[in-house]
This record gives structure tokens, C-alpha cells and sequence, in this order.
């Protein structure tokens, strides 16, 4: 079970392939804007779709009727793994799942879970939500197959890129505001690129048409609302670099293995949330006076965690990334580098 956005469910891919390998069948329960993003990770076999009353910005009432049909859906599944961020509780998920008959639940829970997890995991706090994740697949009793080293990862085939050539993708939108780089930055960033020689692709939802086309102007190639989820994946596989805020499309650039320069705004942490087992540089006041506030509204006159980014720096964050060269033979690759602690049974 993983309620939330799509880069929220792409994080948790590694622990639903750790699951796949010891299970006959995977059933990803999802949130609506994450449903796509389940659909795309190895390992699922099915997808159902609930939006909780208690998870995303807009939350639906307690229908009484919908809980029950939720709880009639997830009855005959032999085990449960509740992937929470840090600041969420599984709880609601776990009575739900132990009304179902599920036999076995674990979660990472700070809360005292009484007879609801069969699992109480523990963590340290400051690790890349992707191994958080996969460190509770791992206390339920799973494991990455042999060959699997654990970065994120999608379906393929993809759709084609209908592009042709190299170029760099500008993603401007984000999911809240206080993570948002300056709209006139990001247009200038697209002219500056250009005039370097850079092919720049802006993509961006359905939502965010007006926003992309400004932003991509006459020097850039505007796909804002054009792509599908699947169609989007394609069309970063094919950048040589993507650009981009702490938002979905920067966990699906990883997730195809393509470098992310990182509009990081520091109101979560970098080390559990910037782009995971790939080539990035992270750009951003790290130390700004907005750390690890949450805020979705940015608390700080002026915004200057990103405002303060410009793009002369993103266009030589772009050249560093389309640059750098691997380490030589035995000078060590991706290696998860966290650790987790055992589980205590509920």
C-alpha cells in the first residue's frame, strides 16, 4: 500500500520488487495520483485505487460505504506492507487491512500499534525513502532477487520519444508551491540552454499547460499536457538531462536512469527525498530558514532557498552531469549505503 503522489510510489519500487520475488501474486494498492506510477513498476500484477480520507492535500470525507467496500476488496491477500514517508502513520491503513482477514501486516510505525501490525519496524530517521521502504520488505521477509541492485526502475518497453536527437528537458511545475523555481528563471534557464547549443524539451500535466508554454517560449519545444505518465517516462529516457523540483518527474528521470539537475527546495530533507541511484546535481540552499518546515506555502519572503539559484548555475549543473565521466574498474558504483534496524513484533 503506498496513498500517495507518483514520485512517492516510484520510491517504494525496489521494496515492491523485493516483495514480487517471494510472493505469487502483487496487488499495489494506490492513490489516484499515484496510480499511473504503480502501474509502471515491475513486480505489480494488479493496481487497485483508493483515495483515503486520511492521505493528499484535499482529503475525501468518511464514507462509510466506500471503507467497506475498500475492506470487502482486500479480503483473501495473505500479507501487507504499509509504505509510509516518515511523517505518516499506518495505522488507519492496518485496521483496515486486519477487518480484511490480511494474516500478516508490517509497517514502520513510531506509534504504538497494539494487535494491528504483526511488524513494528524501526529506522533511522535520515535515509533515502527508497531504502527506508525496501528496509521494511526486508523486515517482513523479502528480498531483491539476485542481479537487482536496488535503484528505481520502470516497465520497458516505453513509449518512443517522438523526438530526434539529444536534448534537455525542463520540467517547471511541482506538486506545492514552496517547491516551485521562479517561472521567469526557468524561461530564462530554456533561452540560455538554447543559445549554449541545447535542445530544450518543457513537459509539464495537463494543468500546467499555460505555465509550460510560457516557459518554453519560441526557444523551446512544448509538451506540457501532451504526454501520458508512460509517455512522459519515454520522452526523459530519451533527455541526455532533466531539470526539475523535488517533484514526481524527477523520481521517473531516475527511475530510467537519466541525470537530474535538482531545484531542491530544503522543506524536506535531500537525503530522503533528492533523485535516488542516479547522476544528480542538487541545487538549492540547502540551509535556507525553511528546512524541514513542510510548508507547502513558502514561509520565507521571497523564496530564497531557489530564487537565489540562476541559471547560469542550472545551465553549468546541465554541463556538469552531460560531462562526468564514470569512476575506473573496482572504484565502486550505486551502493545503497543506509542501514535499518530489526523489527519488533506487534
Amino acid at each position: 500500500m503506498r496513498l500517495d503522489n507518483a514520485g512517492d510510489v516510484l520510491l517504494c519500487g525496489p521494496a515492491v520488487r523485493a516483495a514480487a520475488a517471494g510472493s505469487r501474486h502483487v496487488t499495489l494498492l494506490a492513490g489516484p495520483e499515484g496510480a499511473d506510477a504503480a502501474r509502471l513498476l515491475p513486480g505489480v500484477d494488479d493496481v487497485l485505487v483508493w483515495r483515503a480520507p486520511w492521505a493528499g492535500f484535499d482529503p475525501p470525507p468518511v464514507d462509510r460505504r466506500e471503507v467497506a467496500d475498500l475492506v470487502a476488496r482486500l479480503g483473501g491477500y495473505d500479507r501487507a506492507l504499509i509504505l509510509t514517508s516518515f511523517h505518516q502513520s499506518p495505522l488507519p491503513a492496518a485496521l483496515l487491512l486486519r477487518l480484511a482477514g490480511v494474516g500478516h501486516i508490517a509497517a514502520i510505525s513510531e506509534d504504538y500499534p497494539g494487535s494491528l501490525l504483526d511488524v513494528r519496524h524501526r529506522v533511522e530517521d535520515d535515509i533515502p525513502e527508497a531504502e527506508r521502504a525496501l528496509s521494511l520488505a526486508r523486515a517482513a521477509g523479502f528480498d531483491l532477487p539476485d542481479g537487482d541492485d536496488g535503484r528505481l526502475a520502470i516497465r520497458r518497453p516505453l513509449p518512443p520519444a517522438p523526438l530526434d536527437g539529444r536534448y534537455v528537458v525542463l520540467h517547471p511545475g511541482v506538486s506545492v508551491p514552496a517547491r516551485a523555481w521562479p517561472e521567469g528563471h526557468c524561461a530564462r534557464a530554456v533561452r540560455d540552454l538554447t543559445a549554449r547549443g541545447r535542445r530544450v524539451v518543457v513537459t509539464g500535466g495537463p494543468d500546467e499547460r499555460a505555465l509550460t508554454a510560457r516557459v518554453a517560449g519560441d526557444a523551446g519545444l512544448d509538451l506540457g499536457g501532451r504526454t501520458t505518465f508512460a509517455e512522459l517516462a519515454g520522452v526523459l529516457a530519451g533527455a541526455s538531462a532533466v531539470v526539475a523540483g523535488n517533484t514526481g518527474p524527477a523520481h521517473l528521470a531516475a527511475a530510467v536512469g537519466t541525470p537530474v539537475v535538482s531545484l531542491f527546495a530544503p522543506v524536506v530533507p535531500a537525503v530522503r527525498w533528492a533523485p535516488y541511484g542516479v547522476r544528480h546535481v542538487l541545487l538549492g540552499d540547502q540551509d535556507a530558514p525553511c528546512r524541514d518546515t513542510r510548508a507547502r506555502e513558502c514561509p520565507v519572503a521571497g523564496h530564497p532557498c531557489l530564487t537565489s539559484v540562476e541559471p547560469a548555475d542550472v545551465v553549468a549543473a546541465v554541463e556538469e552531469v552531460l560531462t562526468w565521466r564514470p569512476p575506473p574498474p573496482g572504484g565502486g558504483g550505486f551502493q545503497p549505503t543506509s542501514t535499518y534496524a530489526e523489527e519488533e513484533e506487534g
